[in-house]
């Protein structure tokens, strides 16, 4: 077996990632990303939750949780409030609307799994989550 550079070991991941988010945008009619749906994620598991603290959980800059959060409370699906004690300090919520969303969203993916999935048998399924969880982990 011939060996690939990590270019193109990148490159076809990659491809992989690309396809899978053209698929979804395309199912999922909602006019949210996937990085839309992990914010409603983290809140819907974490609970209230600074900006900060989901930015760095999620691995994403502090401005881009600002923009995906600004669509996000746009849509009724998170809401914005104040700490008590210091008025600097604001939490995300998830709402109702964004539970409902998450859960729809989470009903496209299983689709997009499934159909994903189908052409391989269990075995290589599990190989598959369990190659993605070993290069995953720090």
């Amino acid at each position: 077996m011939e060996e690939q550079t990590i270019f193109e070991i990148i490159h076809n991941m990659d491809k992989v990632t690309n396809h899978l988010i053209i698929k979804w945008n395309k199912m999922f009619d909602q006019d949210l990303g996937i990085s839309h749906i992990l914010v409603l994620a983290h809140l819907r598991d974490s609970g209230r939750s600074r900006p900060s603290d989901i930015a760095k959980a999620l691995g994403l800059t502090p401005a881009t949780l600002t923009h995906l959060s600004g669509k996000l409370s746009r849509k009724r699906l998170i809401v914005r409030s104040a700490d008590e004690d210091d008025r600097r300090i604001v939490y995300l919520e998830i709402t109702p609307d964004g539970l409902e969303m998450l859960r729809r969203a989470d009903l496209e993916g299983r689709r997009l799994r499934g159909r994903l999935f189908e052409r391989l048998n269990d075995e290589e399924k599990r190989q598959l989550l369990a190659i993605f969880a070993k290069l995953s982990a720090e």
